[in-house]
């Protein structure tokens, strides 16, 4: 009996600890999931929210019917490959340079890894500077060394604005996957190598069959969670470019921002935000379902 009421008394210990923690949770993350996704199938603007009404799927009829929405969706896909490759295959190089130790490792890592630290709006607006056709620095030491006659429109024209900033996004994203890589890296033991030695294996032998299986696990990871902050992150198109010039730059999550921005529309904007829910939750389970069949060796 005692046992029993001592048990009780530590269930109800342990409840009331986390209570405030759940509680917390509730308010700031789930009530405002729930209500974004209500809103999506009202009338919610600024001129409405005094007479709310449910619209059902209006608000996605709205947004299908819109050639603006297909561009951001068509730029969203290039946004995500472009970015997470090149973020990737640059951050995986890095970590192996920074395998081995040398002489300033510890500072040059340092250089390397701060831009990440950096807010992703602050970044782009210096960049919006550094890229300004007019008085942008990076024109200004390019006609200096006689590369080019006269400045590039690079954030105002359409052909180069979308290239600048996926550039701008890798170069701020390599630091993620180097630093994830590297930490996979030094965690391999010195055993299987030697081991693999033995066998007469070189060295892009023991890149494939030891280093490549296993940071597996961490590749696998880190490209799921980067694809997802990648398509949720309009810090740096919105410090830069705003989505402009005429949405040669407009993402989803920028298209949503300028919709509640310059039209006020509250649920239209949930509706987005909806729809791009609904493709990162597609895209995680599909991912997860094809690396957890790869691993089990049916494909």
């Amino acid at each position: 009996m005692k046992r029993s009421k001592a048990h009780r008394n530590l269930k109800n210990f342990i409840f009331w600890m986390l209570f405030p923690t759940f509680t917390i949770v509730a308010i700031l993350t789930y009530y405002p999931t729930i209500k974004g996704i209500l809103l999506a199938f009202e009338d919610y603007t600024v001129f409405t929210f005094q007479n709310i009404q449910f619209v059902g799927w209006q608000n996605f009829e709205t947004i299908f019917s819109d050639p603006n929405f297909f561009i951001a969706l068509w730029n969203t896909v290039w946004w995500i490959a472009l970015s997470v490759a090149f973020q990737f295959v640059l951050g995986f190089a890095l970590a192996l340079l920074m395998r081995k130790p040398f002489r300033g490792r510890g500072v040059y890592a340092g250089i390397v890894f701060y831009p990440w630290a950096l807010s992703g709006f602050a970044l782009g607006i210096l960049w919006s500077w550094l890229l300004n056709g007019q008085f942008g620095l990076i024109n200004d030491i390019l006609m200096k060394l006689h590369l080019i006659h006269h400045g590039i429109d690079f954030l105002s024209n359409p052909s180069y604005a979308f290239i600048s900033v996926i550039a701008v996004n890798v170069w701020y994203g390599i630091p993620f996957f180097a630093i994830m890589i590297l930490a996979a890296l030094q965690s391999i033991p010195n055993s299987l190598y030697e081991a693999a030695e033995i066998d007469g294996a070189g060295s892009v032998s023991k890149f494939f069959n030891v280093t490549l299986p296993y940071i597996k696990p961490t590749v696998v990871s880190t490209l799921l969670l980067r694809v997802i902050w990648v398509m949720n992150f309009p810090d740096i198109i919105y410090g830069m470019t705003k989505g402009g010039p005429a949405g040669s730059t407009n993402i989803l999550a920028t298209y949503m921002i300028n919709i509640v921005y310059f039209e006020s529309d509250y649920s239209k904007a949930s509706a987005v935000g909806l729809i791009i829910i609904s493709i990162l939750t597609a895209y995680a389970l599909t991912y997860l379902k094809f690396t957890s069949s790869y691993e089990l060796g049916e494909i």
